[in-house]
């Protein structure tokens, strides 16, 4: 199974605090026939320096500096373009890969001829102490991932992170280029959304990456949400993003294959438009909101329902801490 070869994608800056061991996570994986392909950018701490030590203890590792900061989601396009493996996988710069994270990776996606598998995530804080066994438990996605895994169920919202994903090099042209008009959709639902509208996406349960959460995550296993003090602010949270992540599918709409999706991604907007201006209750358009979140968890669905379209109803549930 060695004779593939993968390319791990590094996107690095700032980094040097926690660098080091996510280097040595990989470089001591039980499947070594890869290229760990780095590009820095535009780090000012000591984190090229790191690189370039690494880089003289193992072949294996490739490194490109940026003279320009590029921002994370075009640093993550810059490593796909270098992609030459059959495989390639994403990589994190603080976190800490199991030693079998490749190997099980490989397997999974060859025995289930898939075009892109993806694991669960222990979480840990920035000591490696365990915080949550399951990041898919502590997201309440894991039963939606058992029971569905599909373009549909991605649709609204993304369950696939980002350092966990092995995918096939012969599908990056038909997401790329990748989306940097929104914080909201990131390459790590971009590419399994656009992936599974024809190809075949699986998961392994076993979490194979200790997810590190610290102060400068840019991604973590907090909610935005709960950073919030009222349903107010939280209400218009959730507008905000749906509003930024319908945008997108309708900018990238030649990315679409259904023309159906192409005509709800417009509605969907004009939905979450429409919301902006009913603060107390709205009557319209109900069953495109159950349309939207057909594939959410019944109580996700409900609270959405009514901080959406029953705001005076929500405010009086929040106050008296019946949703949250």
């Amino acid at each position: 199974m060695e004779s593939k070869t993968i390319d791990i994608l590094l996107a690095t800056y700032n980094g040097e605090k926690y660098l080091k061991p996510q280097l040595d996570s990989i470089l001591a994986q039980t499947y070594s026939n890869f290229r760990l392909i780095i590009s820095d950018d535009l780090s000012s701490d000591n984190t090229r320096k790191i690189l370039e030590e690494y880089s003289k203890k193992d072949n294996r590792i490739v490194l490109y500096f940026q003279e320009k900061n590029l921002g994370v989601i075009k640093n993550f396009e810059f490593l796909l373009k270098k992609v030459e493996a059959e495989y390639y996988m994403f990589s994190d710069q603080d976190d800490i890969w199991k030693e079998s994270k490749i190997e099980k990776s490989i397997k999974k996606i060859e025995e289930t001829k898939s075009d892109l598998v993806y694991s669960d995530l222990e979480v840990v804080d920035e000591d490696l102490r365990v915080i949550y066994k399951s990041y898919w438990k502590l997201k309440g996605i894991y039963k939606k991932i058992k029971k569905y895994n599909n373009f549909e169920s991605l649709y609204l919202n993304n369950f696939v992170t980002g350092c966990t994903i092995l995918s096939k090099k012969e599908l990056i042209d038909i997401f790329l280029p990748l989306p940097n008009t929104s914080k909201y959709v990131l390459h790590d639902y971009w590419i399994p959304l656009i992936i599974s509208q024809k190809g075949k996406i699986s998961y392994i349960e076993e979490p194979l990456i200790k997810y590190r959460q610290h102060k400068n995550n840019k991604i973590g296993s907090k909610k935005r949400s709960d950073e919030l003090n009222n349903l107010v602010e939280i209400r218009n949270l959730f507008i905000d993003v749906k509003k930024q992540h319908f945008k997108v599918f309708i900018e990238n709409e030649n990315k679409f294959i259904d023309e159906n999706i192409k005509k709800l991604n417009k509605e969907a907007l004009k939905y979450y438009e429409m919301l902006e201006t009913k603060n107390i209750i709205n009557f319209k358009n109900w069953a495109l909101f159950f349309k939207l979140y057909k594939y959410e968890e019944f109580n996700y669905k409900m609270q959405n329902f009514l901080i959406l379209n029953i705001p005076i109803l929500a405010k009086l549930l929040f106050k008296l801490k019946k949703i949250f």
